[in-house]
């Protein structure tokens, strides 16, 4: 908005409230760092009091909210630091900058809390593959994301991707890091003592990225395409070597604090280091590298270029770092120094260009925001279909549901040899040591959030840890991204809070902190929004010997559907192919989760079962074409419509198939635990055939499923 006196975005409360603050008129400098700081993207004053739901404690976290990569103990020695980002908006105007650059801030985030990145996910979510727009996007953010990540060594393992026209106009590229660090060695963002030495190491700095973080504060429009400088250039052989340099730095033990520089720049990673230590800090930003001539003071700490990390370093040990950073041809300078009076002061060419009280810029201001709920499901009556094989095989060539194959396998996930399952399952597994693994998940169900976010939210954590479970593995932590149009239309800030509620209580009802995370606002285009995607990213520990993959294992297995299915259609994958809006999207029953959750591992951890899948999009027909694995199944549903059977998508429930002897074991465990459990076909060599009332309904060749499910390569290859 344009204020009466000073032309800035700032609302005239908050210009009113830095005059006070400064007890001055600020200068240009000042503003713009204020602006950016008090944006929301870096202050987060919309979502904070909300974000407060949350729980965010338990005995295994190290480094929770608040720092630049949460942290959880996995081993006695070793713990697995996660973060995740979006990079939303650079990603609509420039697709392969903007979702590489997101990969670089995620890793740099990784490596600032010490840890060394060992994988990276990647939830996206596009318009629908119809449109040219969004397979340009779609194309071109894979890309991005794979051409930065290969040439890093860090292997990306997992993720989703949505479609929904809500997405055409304004794509939403999250990313998710994972690092490994030695408990007891992780770094705090912060400065301790005054004296200590301040040094930006890394790529120079240019004019790109300027405004970034007020580029994603606001909605997208015709005009964005303006926009195209606020996104930043990459460069992964600069960051490669800034992951070995910051490694081997931090193993000096002269790193009091470390922060990189992503959104906000240097303005962003000065303010928040020192004021988290109560301190201030003097800089000359006249030493800072340049890769651009006559850069001025506004530009040079508003500039967001990539490539560059923030250390506080003990007094006396800059050689140590000078050398280190010279060995891998990286630019360093000590631009500055920790003070003692809270105070932020700026230098260039021998002059102030700017000074501040360090935790006003950093702490930013709260703004409460008006909410109106908009109610949107209704029931729904729809005729039995009559031919279930066309409408099954349809369900599996949705780009929601076919396999993303086409999108994995231009990632190099196998490098660094941690990756023992593949993506294409659950989730994805890694190896720690020869005994102790962790799985990886995202998830998010959008339009189940548009529906009811409450439950959209909740569904977002159920489903992320049956996801976890169905490997063997038991959740630890979560992050979350959560992606939503304006907040100050009382009906998008309605559908964030409740997703947060939503997701809020799923979680503390099975006991997993959240120990990071980022909000994402004005996810709009011409103003209408996104579908609310309240995204997890979930974390869990498992026992080598015990991972459980979702393919059959033997012909002759019994196949067991665990959990309760109820007629919840609304926001799936069968509305949306009949067209159909409304219905009531699926309620999670929170003690039945949980119940159903520890269920799971007992039978995993007693060996009971072969192969576990989790129902979710496209239901129980969807899953058992998912399980084939090159065989087939006969099933017997219960004798009632068998579109409410096949294609609802109630939470809580889990395909699993165990040795026939076992089968009893297997239902007198989910009969013990208060979980529904029934035998509903044997695994065969060939095809998927399913019964109902001695009446065939489906059967289809494995074939014939294969070639539905690869409707994405097929789609993006142009055959």
């Amino acid at each position: 908005m344009e204020n009466n006196e000073i032309n800035t975005i700032l609302t005239k409360d908050e210009l009113a409230r830095l005059r006070e603050i400064l007890g001055r008129e600020p200068n240009a400098v000042e503003l713009g760092m204020f602006e950016v700081m008090w944006s929301e993207h870096c202050s987060y004053k919309s979502s904070t009091s909300v974000l407060k739901l949350f729980p965010t404690e338990s005995e295994d976290v190290i480094l929770g909210v608040g720092y630049d990569a949460g942290v959880v103990r996995i081993t006695d020695k070793l713990g697995i630091a996660i973060r995740i980002e979006s990079h939303n908006h650079p990603s609509a105007i420039e697709p392969v900058a903007g979702a590489a650059t997101g990969v670089g801030g995620i890793i740099r985030d990784i490596i600032s809390v010490g840890a060394r990145p060992i994988a990276v996910l990647d939830p996206l979510r596009f318009g629908n593959l119809d449109d040219e727009r969004s397979r340009y996007l779609f194309e071109n953010v894979v890309k991005g994301i794979g051409d930065y990540g290969n040439c890093l060594g860090v292997p990306t393992v997992g993720g989703e991707v949505e479609f929904d026209d809500s997405f055409r106009g304004n794509p939403l590229v999250n990313v998710v890091g994972i690092g490994l660090v030695e408990i007891g060695k992780e770094v705090f963002a912060t400065a301790k003592d005054a004296g200590d030495s301040i040094i930006l190491v890394g790529s120079s700095t240019g004019r790109d990225g300027i405004h970034g973080v007020s580029f994603a504060s606001e909605e997208l429009t015709s005009e964005s395409e303006e926009d195209r400088p606020a996104v930043q250039i990459g460069d992964p052989f600069t960051e490669k070597l800034l992951i070995e340099a910051t490694m081997e730095i931090v193993g000096t033990g002269c790193v009091v604090g470390c922060k990189d520089l992503g959104g906000g720049g240097l303005t962003c990673a000065v303010s928040e280091t020192v004021s988290r230590g109560g301190k201030g800090a003097r800089i000359n930003i006249s030493l800072v590298h340049q890769r651009e001539e006559d850069m001025t003071p506004y530009e040079i700490m508003l500039s967001e270029s990539q490539e560059r990390m923030l250390f506080v370093i003990k007094k006396g040990f800059e050689d140590k770092v000078f050398e280190i950073c010279d060995k891998y041809d990286l630019n360093a300078v000590r631009i500055g120094e920790v003070t003692d009076d809270k105070t932020l002061k700026i230098e260039f060419d021998g002059k102030a260009a700017a000074e501040m009280p360090a935790c006003a810029l950093a702490e930013g201001l709260g703004i409460e925001r008006e909410e109106k709920e908009v109610e949107r499901e209704r029931e729904v009556s729809l005729e039995e279909p009559e031919d279930y094989n066309a409408v099954l095989l349809k369900l599996l060539s949705s780009p929601n549901i076919a396999s993303k194959r086409w999108v994995y396998r231009q990632y190099d996930h196998e490098v660094q040899l941690r990756t023992t399952v593949k993506p294409g399952d659950d989730a994805a597994v890694l190896r720690i040591d020869d005994e102790i693994g962790v799985a990886l998940t995202t998830d998010c169900n959008s339009r189940h959030a548009k529906l009811n976010p409450y439950h959209g939210g909740a569904g977002a954590a159920a489903e992320a840890s049956r996801n976890i479970v169905s490997m063997g593995a038991e959740p630890l932590c979560v992050v979350d991204c959560l992606n939503f149009g304006n907040p100050e239309k009382p009906e998008q800030f309605r559908e964030f809070k409740e997703s947060v509620r939503g997701m809020a209580d799923a979680l503390k009802s099975i006991k997993i902190p959240v120990v990071g995370g980022n909000v994402s606002f004005y996810n709009e285009t011409e103003g209408k929004a996104v579908n609310p995607s309240p995204v997890v990213a979930m974390v869990g520990k498992l026992s080598m010997d015990e991972i459980t993959t979702k393919d059959f294992k033997n012909a002759g297995d019994a196949i067991i559907l665990i959990g309760e299915t109820k007629k919840e259609f609304g926001g799936s994958e069968y509305y949306n192919l009949l067209g159909t809006d409304g219905g009531f999207a699926p309620r999670v029953d929170f003690d039945l989760m949980r119940i159903t959750n520890d269920t799971i591992l007992e039978l995993i951890r007693k060996n009971l079962i072969n192969a576990c899948h989790d129902c979710s999009s496209g239901g129980i027909g969807v899953t058992l074409a998912e399980m084939l694995g090159g065989f087939g199944a006969e099933i017997a549903i219960p004798d009632l419509r068998a579109d409410e059977f096949l294609f609802s998508e109630s939470h809580s429930r889990f395909m699993v198939c165990c040795d026939p002897e076992n089968s009893g074991a297997v239902l007198e465990s989910c009969g013990k635990s208060g979980v529904r459990a029934e035998i509903i076909g044997v695994v065969t060599k060939k095809d998927l055939i399913i019964c109902r009332g001695g009446r065939e309904l489906v059967n289809l060749t494995n074939k014939e499923i294969d070639d539905a499910l690869n409707s994405v390569t097929k789609i993006m290859e142009g055959k």
